[in-house]
């Protein structure tokens, strides 16, 4: 997928596309309609699928005091753009200045003159545009005039569930620590990477030693507590089954901010510093509290280790 960062860089000869508009964060099930659909339209007319998203949350910019925690940091979205076949992806810096372009402006220099496109793909409730004025209304009124059409996709909702799919709704079963119903929501297992880096080592002094994750990560970070899941080490290539957890770890005083740790289960003499690793969460196990003593730590932690064992299937 090629990778646009301003509408300057897309060449004059790129040809026709088809193009979806959106924030894209967590490119979640919703999402993956709509890029399906968009590459069915495209290759209907031999053109090419585009994305147009953000390099941010544009409420950071509007209404900072209002914008959510990025559910997939920027880097980490365009890989999953990746693999869902897109062609490419413009990425526009959402400054003042992107936010002071009226709708009509946005329609002309950016899908029109830049992207020359035939078809452009919508949610009902997207806006664009200097004051949000940029609707479906609005694309349907100006598409005689530039010679494209307008596609505005309903809702997604999951097999069974009342509610439509949302990075907002991914959002609150994270911080309930749900991650088997937001992967089902996301289309994916909840995940975030990072690299592993030293830590108070003290798992290893228990007799269960953890890779620490890096403080930056590419993803949101579910709620603290302790969850058995998959470490893959993209060094090597290999996914190793863990029990994780995530927190302060009550029991001590002396870690001073939330901590991803993956136990690989069976491994006890396995080096992972310095390795780029994805902590993969399969299903929540408990809460995080505050332990009395060394002694029960452990034994909570030996049964943490053994349940985890049985909800992998190992």
């Amino acid at each position: 997928m090629i990778v646009f960062r301003d509408p300057s860089e897309v060449p004059a000869d790129f040809g026709r596309t088809v193009v979806a508009i959106g924030k894209f964060d967590g490119v979640h099930v919703g999402h993956q309609a709509i890029i399906r659909r968009m590459r069915e339209d495209a290759a209907a007319v031999d053109a090419r699928a585009v994305a147009v998203t953000f390099d941010r949350n544009p409420l950071e910019v509007l209404r900072p005091e209002l914008c959510p925690d990025n559910v997939v940091a920027l880097e980490r979205k365009l890989a999953l753009l990746a693999e869902h076949g897109l062609d490419a992806t413009l990425v526009l810096t959402f400054d003042e200045a992107l936010a002071a372009v009226p709708a009509e402006d946005f329609v002309r220099r950016i899908l029109v003159e830049a992207l020359h496109v035939t078809t452009v793909l919508v949610g009902r409730d997207f806006r664009f545009g200097q004051g949000g004025a940029g609707t479906p209304e609005l694309l349907r009124r100006l598409a005689p005039q530039y010679g494209f059409t307008v596609d505005v996709l309903d809702d997604v909702f999951p097999q069974g569930e009342g509610r439509r799919v949302s990075s907002t709704w991914i959002r609150e079963l994270l911080a309930e620590g749900d991650v088997a119903h937001a992967a089902r929501v996301l289309g994916r297992p909840v995940s975030v990477a990072g690299e592993v880096v030293h830590g108070l080592k003290r798992g290893r002094e228990l007799g269960f030693p953890t890779a620490n994750l890096s403080e930056t990560v590419d993803s949101l970070v579910p709620a603290d507590g302790v969850y058995a899941g998959w470490l893959i080490d993209h060094d090597t290539g290999i996914r190793h089954p863990a029990a994780i957890s995530v927190g302060t770890n009550p029991t001590f005083d002396d870690v001073q901010r939330r901590q991803v740790e993956a136990h690989v289960l069976d491994e006890t003499a396995l080096d992972l510093y310095d390795h780029h690793v994805t902590v993969e969460f399969t299903e929540h196990l408990r809460g995080m509290v505050a332990f009395e003593g060394m002694e029960t730590l452990t034994a909570q932690i030996a049964a943490d280790v053994t349940e985890a064992r049985a909800r992998l299937g190992l």
